[in-house]
């Protein structure tokens, strides 16, 4: 037996087993995408377990429950953000499970931030109250993010493919509507479904 040819064949297999291993993570963390089927077309989101976990198990989960399908998006404002995923076409709001914990400083500091495009949860003024409401940032809101003074939204996905037809759903009428004071399309800007593609 040749010891030398050898050494190299086992070093030579031990690399392709690191890469091998290494691909084999990668693919494993990738992240995963949701397709959003609306009454004003289709767009993706990619989100990000390994900056926000929590946040992604949960609203992986409300996807997976099939809780977006046939909800609204019932407040958008132009120059600001498009929220949706807590009311039907009658404005009757869903259940929810209990809020997820606040991730946003720590989406943060992995580098999320409330720009255009962006995906974060919802929340009232108690930082700790997100539960499956979400927006899409439709503009740099930067005022959004963690800072000394506030906790901030929580950000955890963007948008990938479809921001067309997010942004066609900003520019909609909006007025008075069901519970709402202002900033409800006139129309109904139905979620037809939530489906988990990848």
């Amino acid at each position: 037996m040749n010891f030398k040819t050898s050494g190299k064949l086992a070093r030579a297999t031990i690399a392709a087993t690191v890469l091998f291993t290494a691909a084999q993570l990668a693919l494993a963390q990738a992240a995963p995408q949701v397709k959003f089927t609306t009454s004003a077309g289709s767009f993706v989101v990619e989100v990000y377990p390994d900056k926000a976990p929590k946040t992604v198990e949960n609203f992986l989960q409300y996807v997976k429950d099939k809780h977006y399908d046939g909800t609204i998006f019932h407040r958008v404002i132009a120059n600001f953000m498009v929220q949706g995923g807590g009311f039907d076409a009658n404005y009757q709001q869903r259940p929810t499970r209990a809020p997820v914990v606040h991730e946003g400083r720590q989406a943060f500091d992995k580098g999320l931030r409330n720009t255009n495009g962006t995906l974060a949860m919802a929340r009232t003024n108690d930082p700790q109250s997100a539960t499956a409401q979400f927006f899409i940032n439709v503009k740099e809101n930067a005022f959004l993010d963690p800072s000394a003074q506030a906790p901030g939204y929580t950000v955890f996905g963007k948008v990938i493919s479809g921001m067309d037809v997010v942004n066609t759903i900003k520019a909609v009428p909006t007025g008075p509507g069901g519970p709402f004071g202002s900033d409800v399309p006139k129309t109904p800007l139905l979620i037809n479904s939530a489906t988990l593609v990848k």
